[in-house]
């Protein structure tokens, strides 16, 4: 078996905001095999800033598993605990390559093209005008659920524009959820969520920072407003560990982007874990390309989860992989009368 790794800077059709900054470009590798004249395709999708592997050594440890990669899926992925994005694009190669169609991972009536996923459609941060074009164009477009990223701008400016979306959509009609990316400060956490409580939401992710355990336990003990950890989950790779932050926070949900805390495996643990303790959760891209896109909505289906995910990214970049994903009326379709990029594995190989 050969194994090689490529790098791929996305652009961004237009800079998107955070609480962290704005975003223009997003970086990511591509993990490709090939054996006996048959190729698989992962991808390693690293969030600068954020991913718990943004390490200087992050592409000596690629180069590592490329020359290592006859350890087999199993033995790298416990040997990559501290490179979860690694995990996750291992994972896909290995099982992208074992499969009859290297794009099908995980055949399903959604990769046959007869069911869809719910998604939520993603607001970016911005001026209340820019922000209000987004909700707009979501609406036409058919979402029933969006989520707002919020924090970056005035707090009474957000409330104003969530008050404006309630006023013309009831919850019965649109579900509204927020994500703060740990922008509020603790001692005044509490407050906010009563006030956003006012506003009909479905959940609010990650209010205040992670790794503050006892400061996000009195939140969820305390709040109006269901929490969902997301940041929160970065990092922590023992089961035991995953047991105790869960136990200890008891959270309304938690949100599982794959990329971030060990791909499938590392999702499914902390699924387990939530089911366990009749904790919500859901699943969330991390801004891959259609490459990482494809291997989580393809796995998500297979959960038969009936929230609406956070898998509406693809659309976000000028220079993404053409692919059979395709999101029509707030659901993402793989539509088999579409095809993946001509020759894109070779390409890659060269």
């Amino acid at each position: 078996m050969k194994a090689l790794f490529r790098k791929h800077t996305l652009n961004f059709k237009r800079p998107s905001g955070t609480s962290r900054g704005i975003l223009t470009q997003k970086e990511t590798w591509f993990l490709i095999l090939e054996e006996n004249n048959k190729y698989g395709i992962g991808e390693c999708g690293l969030l600068k800033g954020l991913s718990f592997d943004d390490v200087p050594e992050y592409e000596d440890k690629l180069k590592w598993v490329c020359n290592n990669i006859h350890l087999g899926k199993d033995l790298l992925w416990n040997e990559l605990k501290k490179f979860p994005s690694i995990q996750f694009g291992v994972e896909q190669a290995f099982i992208s390559l074992e499969a009859e169609n290297p794009f099908e991972l995980f055949p399903s009536d959604f990769t046959i093209n007869e069911a869809s996923i719910p998604i939520n459609g993603l607001i970016w941060m911005g001026d209340q005008v820019f922000m209000h074009d987004q909700i707009k164009q979501k609406l036409a477009h058919g979402f029933t659920c969006l989520k707002m990223k919020i924090g970056a701008i005035n707090f009474q400016t957000e409330i104003s524009l969530l008050k404006s979306i309630r006023e013309m959509y009831p919850k019965e009609e649109i579900e509204l959820r927020v994500d703060a990316n740990g922008a509020f400060h603790p001692n005044e956490a509490l407050e906010k969520l009563k006030v956003l409580s006012y506003c009909d939401l479905h959940s609010i992710e990650q209010p205040i920072k992670q790794g503050n355990i006892h400061g996000m336990k009195e939140l969820c003990s305390k709040t109006p407003l269901p929490i969902a950890l997301d940041e929160e989950l970065i990092g922590v790779n023992d089961v035991t560990e995953k047991k105790k932050l869960l136990q200890t926070i008891q959270p309304q949900y938690i949100i599982l982007k794959p990329s971030l805390v060990g791909g499938y495996k590392g999702s499914q643990e902390w699924i387990d874990l939530a089911e366990e303790y009749s904790i919500g959760w859901w699943v969330t891209s991390a801004l891959e390309s259609n490459i990482g896109l494809n291997a989580i909505a393809q796995w998500t289906y297979t959960l038969n989860n009936k929230l609406p995910q956070g898998l509406g990214t693809g659309s976000l970049y000028t220079n993404n992989i053409n692919s059979p994903l395709t999101i029509q009326k707030g659901r993402i379709y793989y539509k088999t009368n579409n095809s993946w990029q001509n020759d894109l594995i070779q390409n890659l190989c060269i």
